[in-house]
């Protein structure tokens, strides 16, 4: 006789732990939803989003506090090139240590500088301004002789404070040149400077004038200057109305280029707008869906956006020095919205070549700054591959015009930091102004970059570009996006444990073969004040403030 086995019981919960599961998975699902907020998003969420940024920062603190204390026990330990670099470089008789002022130093580009600077054994008086008076972490780094806050422009006051601060820091300091990585927000106003700077101080200025930082900043201005130049730009139009925006899409319907039909963005013309980071595609695939998308788009003749063609294909950045009409540093990198990996693309590559070349003729063209430019010269482009009878042809084409100090440098010279450094110095040679001291500069004795005659078929040897493919990421973010955000999807079908797993290994891969962009192991603690000063103490005044954010660039700030 078969012998009946009971069925297997599983215990059942308690009411107690049905409670906790369903309130662990009710605070997922609220969390899920902080990596999407926008500025029409509840304020509570909001907050809570910031709290929930502090709360991580504190439990990773003792892992990082421990890292930052084990790094300065270890550097007399651990004697690299870099720690006795500076020390040897100024013990020379012939060597004059030069006075350079690094604005921006609240930024990864403005601390990589000065930590250049420094390391080539010269003076680095850091500068920036401080919103909410949250301290910065280029303040914390070891290559700043002296930093000092800036007060911030503004439309109510003007430049008037900035400029002044600025004047009175050059002359108590003797600064012998200026570097300015500023952001867009002062691009104009540190134009102003440069032409106070040299005229009263006899101070060299890496900065362009304000004319020339008007005309590349404003794509309005940009893209119509770049078309008299001769040289190619994506078709693009002001509108300062919704009928204009339909009117000019029904153009488009009805041409075509080479079999594709046309198709365009709208985006804002003020580089601050939060929507150009996500750009409206049109038209939609239904007119009421098109109409639906203009009519909530704040289009008018004193807010005016751009209607520009999409350009189908990859985005790519670009960061020059230009030194008297003279390229003295090129980098190229892929690019996207909010970029926080950077990649150089290959010297030797045809696509690096073409930019280039673009950057090149620009610069030999314009006729701004006198025909000698002076400053950092960034464009955004997109390429196209269009199929043809004879192939793929490539269409390079320039969104965008950054005239300040690009992040890109973070790749541009890692491990070539002094013949950066000389490159900069090359403006301070052949100039008739005067120094600080009221004596005329004499030529620097450490430059050793010389311009090449043009060649057609590459880039010059002279000019300083990375050797080899170079990298560069941010920790924090990494953490944040591969292993973080991921996790909060845990009670999600769209939860995929192998692409968390792939954000492990991407995470080691960046960690073992990668650069830190804010981590040095001789000036380790702005990256430690980064995620644990500036950071929190930024999203507390958010909190305060009940000010809405979309996306942060770890990197700028």
């Amino acid at each position: 006789m078969a012998k009946l086995v009971p069925p297997l019981r599983l215990p059942a919960l308690s009411l107690n732990m049905q409670n906790q599961l369903a309130a662990l998975i009710a605070v997922f699902h609220a969390l899920n939803k902080l990596d999407s907020l926008d500025g029409k998003s509840p304020w509570h969420l909001h907050a809570l989003r910031n709290m929930f940024l502090i709360l991580l920062s504190l439990l990773f603190l003792p892992l990082t506090t421990f890292i930052l204390v084990a790094t300065y026990i270890l550097q007399p330990l651990c004697s690299t090139h870099t720690t006795g670099r500076r020390a040897r470089i100024r013990s020379s008789p012939s060597f004059r240590p030069r006075k350079i002022l690094v604005t921006g130093v609240s930024m990864a580009k403005g601390l990589i500088l000065a930590r250049a600077f420094h390391l080539a054994g010269h003076d680095v008086i850091g500068a920036d301004y401080e919103v909410w008076s949250v301290p910065l972490p280029g303040r914390a780094s070891r290559s700043l002789k002296k930093f000092y806050t800036l007060p911030k422009p503004s439309e109510k006051e003007g430049p008037a404070r900035y400029l002044a601060e600025l004047v009175r820091i050059a002359k108590e300091e003797r600064v012998e040149l200026w570097v300015s990585c500023s952001a867009h927000s002062c691009a104009v106003e540190d134009g102003q400077a440069k032409m106070v700077l040299e005229q009263r101080l006899g101070v060299v200025a890496i900065q362009f004038d304000v004319e020339t930082t008007r005309i590349l900043q404003d794509r309005n201005l940009f893209l119509p200057y770049t078309k008299d130049l001769g040289l190619p730009i994506p078709e693009t139009h002001t509108v300062t109305s919704r009928a204009e925006v339909h009117r000019l899409l029904s153009q488009g319907a009805a041409s075509t280029q080479k079999g594709r039909k046309k198709q365009y963005l709208l985006k804002p013309v003020a580089l601050g707008n939060l929507t150009r980071m996500d750009p409206t595609p049109l038209p939609r695939r239904t007119m009421s869906q098109t109409y639906h998308q203009v009519a909530k788009t704040p289009i008018s003749a004193s807010n005016p956006w751009l209607l520009q063609r999409f350009v189908r294909g990859k985005e790519y950045c670009t960061h020059a020095l230009v030194v008297r009409g003279i390229i003295k540093s090129f980098v190229a990198c892929p690019s996207s919205d909010l970029v926080m990996h950077y990649e150089s693309i290959a010297r030797d590559s045809p696509l690096n070549k073409s930019m280039f070349l673009f950057t090149k003729e620009f610069v030999a063209r314009a006729s701004l700054g006198g025909g000698k430019m002076t400053g950092h010269l960034s464009f955004d482009f997109l390429v196209d591959e269009i199929p043809t009878e004879k192939g793929v042809e490539i269409v390079l084409q320039p969104i965008e015009c950054n005239p300040i100090t690009h992040t890109a440098i973070t790749v541009a010279f890692q491990g070539r930091e002094h013949e950066m450094v000389d490159a900069y110095l090359s403006a301070l040679e052949q100039t008739h102004l005067i120094n600080t001291n009221g004596s005329p500069n004499p030529p620097s004795s450490s430059s050793r970059l010389e311009s090449d005659p043009s060649d057609s078929n590459g880039i010059p040897s002279s000019i300083l570009t990375p050797t080899h493919v170079s990298r560069s990421y941010w920790i924090g973010h990494d953490i944040f996006t591969l292993l973080l955000i991921p996790l909060l999807h845990v009670f999600s079908p769209k939860f995929s444990l192998s692409t968390y797993l792939g954000g492990y290994v991407t995470l080691l891969t960046h960690i073992l073969t990668w650069k830190e962009a804010t981590f040095e192991f001789w000036d380790p603690l702005p990256s430690w004040w980064l995620y644990h000063v500036y950071w929190p103490k930024v999203w507390w005044a958010y909190t305060v403030n009940k000010t809405k954010w979309k996306k942060i660039n770890v990197s700028t700030g």
